[in-house]
């Protein structure tokens, strides 16, 4: 299997670089300066043993790849960005005949629920992955991650729950198949505690239940003190009545605990500065977007569909996107400004 990681950054990078440096066929897709200083002088790649040059091959896009049957497309982008990229590759041809859309699975190694729902108009074989990897990308050609023993914890399944044996297909009675099973094995040889699990979204819909705090880093700096902490109360618990409305079950914490365990600790990269989460990240890095809208705002959806109100997150999606559009820095929401958000929601 080649694996064509669509959206190099931090969880891209990271997962491509582990997987290069397993002995498994990589090819990293990117854009701009970061593609630049990938084709001039491969991935740095920082992780708890040291920081290290990998030559994996880059390309900017589809029309620079033939595509064979036995690839693998693992998209990492923001979910702002699915729908375009999903378009350029869907019609891509197949050696041997047929389009990535018909012949190749494509696995969503993304935040929030809804890049499943757009993968699947496109493409026939969608799988979703629950992503629990701490990771940052700042800079050009470098990606770091801190978790040891492994990298990150991965579940992966395909989409949607397939309940019986299709004809044509590896789908398996438990909703999993043997494509999820090998990816997976890949990964687990590959600095990370991966699993095949036919729930996957179950575990997704408790990811974002933790993500929706990022917009709230993103705009007001690391949630820690007595007026962040209790922000971050209060717009988890709108999702966890949100969700609750609707009906869509997920593991506890104390459940998603478990499972990691230690797996993951983080340890201290001489040179490597996190700074914050996925969101912050995209302020620090000025891209002009930010992924609320799928994160807080899916809340925000399900609510208005449900009947229960979300305005924390709600505003918190909204001053996000206002960040990212203005240009404001990450962190810099005054406490007196969270307080007057806080009182108004």
């Amino acid at each position: 299997m080649r694996y064509l990681i669509i959206g190099a950054g931090a969880v891209g990078g990271t997962i491509g670089g582990r997987l290069h440096q397993a002995g498994h066929d990589v090819l990293l897709v990117a854009r701009g300066p970061h593609l630049a200083a990938l084709r001039a002088g491969g991935l740095r790649l920082t992780v708890p043993d040291g920081t290290h040059r990998l030559p994996v091959p880059a390309v900017g896009g589809p029309d620079e790849v033939e595509l064979a049957p036995d690839d693998v497309l693992l998209l990492a982008v923001k979910t702002q960005h699915s729908t375009a990229l999903l378009e350029q590759w869907a019609p891509r041809p197949v050696a041997g005949g047929g389009t990535a859309a018909e012949r190749l699975p494509l696995v969503c190694a993304q935040n929030g629920v809804e890049n499943e729902r757009l993968a699947l108009r496109r493409f026939e074989r969608v799988y979703g992955m629950c992503v629990w990897l701490p990771s940052a990308h700042l800079e050009p050609g470098a990606v770091s991650a801190a978790g040891s023993p492994c990298s990150g914890v991965l579940h992966l399944g395909r989409y949607p729950h397939a309940p019986h044996h299709s004809p044509g297909t590896d789908a398996a009675t438990d909703g999993t198949d043997a494509t999820a099973a090998r990816i997976a094995a890949d990964l687990a040889g590959a600095h990370f505690d991966a699993y095949a699990r036919p729930d996957v979204m179950a575990w997704k819909y408790a990811k974002l239940l933790s993500n929706l705090g990022n917009a709230l880093e993103a705009v007001a700096g690391p949630i820690d003190g007595e007026l962040r902490m209790r922000a971050w109360r209060r717009v988890r618990a709108e999702g966890e009545a949100v969700l609750a409305a609707a009906g869509i079950a997920h593991p506890s914490e104390e459940e998603q605990q478990a499972v990691r365990g230690e797996r993951v600790t983080l340890l201290p990269l001489p040179g490597a500065v996190r700074g914050g989460g996925s969101s912050w990240q995209s302020l620090a890095r000025g891209t002009g977007d930010i992924e609320a809208d799928y994160l807080n705002g899916e809340i925000v959806l399900l609510g208005r569909l449900h009947g229960v109100p979300a305005p924390l997150n709600a505003a918190l999606q909204r001053l996000a996107a206002e960040f990212a559009r203005t240009g404001r820095p990450a962190g810099s929401l005054p406490d007196a400004d969270l307080a007057a958000l806080l009182d108004a929601s």
